[in-house]
């Protein structure tokens, strides 16, 4: 067997490491809105006809990238209780969210996305990141709501807030719909 056939993703990752890389450097470097196919494939060392070929037009490639900016890179902190844990994690996804970078990355992943597969990506990186806030709960012998039940009482209405009324949105609203979730009456 070749080594070309045991290596892992092989060209079509490298391809898509390198045009990833590209953008976020050319969006840092130009802004995000001077972007362009060619300039994108220039950086990254590939042609234009590659990345059309890919991803069909800049904002589909716009709209990969950002689901890939939008995956959590660490597991949720483990505080030694629920309430904490659920907590910061609606912290820290609030402050990541609602920043100008996390603004632009769910608008781009949005944009790009005539099928719903980023968005519903999107949903289940949040979505895996509670399941395993509430599996440690549970093994530690907690009450706990479902996971769809800490979607739509925490993430959803943060979601709409960011990104419908974000004026005035801050931590105490993000710990007031775990408050609530995490209720008797919440559930």
């Amino acid at each position: 067997m070749s080594r070309q056939m045991v290596r892992p993703g092989g060209r079509s990752a490298r391809v898509q490491a390198s045009v990833h890389a590209a953008v976020r450097e050319l969006a840092s470097e130009v802004g995000r809105d001077a972007l362009t196919v060619p300039m994108i494939a220039q950086r990254a060392g590939v042609t234009p006809s590659t990345i059309y070929r890919r991803w069909g037009d800049l904002q589909e490639l716009l709209s990969d990238v950002a689901v890939e900016r939008l995956r959590p890179e660490t597991e949720p902190g483990d505080h030694g209780a629920l309430p904490a844990d659920l907590t910061a994690w609606a912290e820290q996804f609030l402050d990541e969210m609602s920043s100008p970078a996390g603004r632009a990355y769910i608008r781009d992943a949005l944009l790009g996305d005539p099928d719903g597969s980023n968005a519903g990506q999107c949903s289940a990186y949040a979505a895996e990141q509670i399941d395993v806030i509430l599996t440690r709960a549970t093994e530690r012998g907690e009450n706990t709501p479902d996971v769809e039940t800490v979607v739509d009482g925490v993430v959803a209405p943060l979601m709409y807030r960011i990104l419908f009324r974000p004026d005035g949105l801050d931590a105490a609203y993000a710990r007031r719909l775990v408050t609530a979730v995490l209720s008797p009456t919440g559930r």
